[in-house]
């Protein structure tokens, strides 16, 4: 029996339903499967004006999904590379840097949980958060604010 042809649009929903994607990334996904005659860019078209497909959602769920994990500049970066526009960028960092410090130490106390006795562990402790994408200042306020706990 031959294998059923899915239609681009029934691919496009059931790859939205599994998760919010971006714009620049479902085209990419249909691209593959898109035969002569299709339209990808008209059907983004379609999905967005019938608000199956929204940048704000996907900024929202992709910060959402990273923030716990990550730093300001690693989820910007990801943002960025989805094609979201600049605008969106700047209302989502504001939003972002007004509790990196706090998960900065949440990430800190999960991967650690103690403060350093050497220059060397501290430097460890820092490179991580850094490998992270956390800035400089909210890691700086993490690691003192975990000195000060232990004194």
């Amino acid at each position: 029996m031959a294998k059923l042809q899915v239609s681009l649009k029934a691919r496009a929903l059931r790859y939205l339903s599994a998760r919010e994607h971006s714009r620049q990334e479902l085209g990419r996904k249909l691209a593959r499967y898109a035969q002569e005659g299709d339209d990808v860019e008209a059907l983004l078209d379609t999905l967005e004006a019938a608000k199956f497909l929204s940048q704000s959602r996907f900024s929202e769920s992709l910060v959402h999904r990273r923030a716990a994990r990550f730093g300001n500049s690693r989820i910007m970066s990801e943002l960025k590379s989805h094609g979201i526009d600049a605008e969106s960028l700047t209302d989502i960092k504001a939003n972002l840097a007004a509790d990196e410090f706090a998960r900065a130490r949440a990430v800190w106390e999960r991967k650690f949980g103690a403060v350093a006795t050497s220059s060397e562990e501290r430097a460890k402790q820092m490179r991580f958060l850094m490998q992270r994408g956390f800035s400089h200042r909210a890691i700086q306020a993490a690691m003192r604010a975990a000195n000060t706990d232990e004194d």
